[in-house]
């Protein structure tokens, strides 16, 4: 396999998949704004975990990666301020610009699923 997993990277994805799964409940909740918090922080802890402290300060930080980081804090801002709706919008833009590039990686990974990567192999094949 092309791709190592450690346990660190293990448990940072599984963050990132609780991560997601407590925005999912947020948002079937009407946007609870205390999922939504809590899916945040189990998502940044396990993007920081998968990629590292350097590595993930250095793509926030990164000039073109600008647009992406501020729309993804003004997301954030609009979830504590009380604008859920708006928040996730923003956060879900800022998190395309901001892992656009990784979609390639991704997929290749998924490919390795046995279940998973058939279903991907179904409908686009490489």
């Amino acid at each position: 396999m092309a791709y190592e997993l450690t346990e660190m990277k293990k448990a940072g994805i599984g963050l990132i998949v609780f991560g997601i799964f407590f925005t999912f409940l947020a948002v079937v909740l009407f946007f609870d704004r205390g999922l939504l918090a809590l899916g945040n922080i189990f998502w940044l802890s396990g993007v920081a975990i998968l990629l590292g402290w350097r590595s993930m300060l250095s793509l926030f930080t990164n000039p073109p990666n600008y647009k992406g980081t501020a729309s993804f804090l003004l997301g954030l801002f609009f979830i504590f301020v009380r604008l859920p709706i708006i928040g996730i919008l923003f956060e879900l833009y800022g998190c395309l610009v901001l892992f656009g590039h990784f979609w390639s990686s991704i997929k290749v990974f998924l490919y390795h699923i046995p279940l998973i990567g058939w279903i991907i192999h179904f409908i686009s094949p490489p």
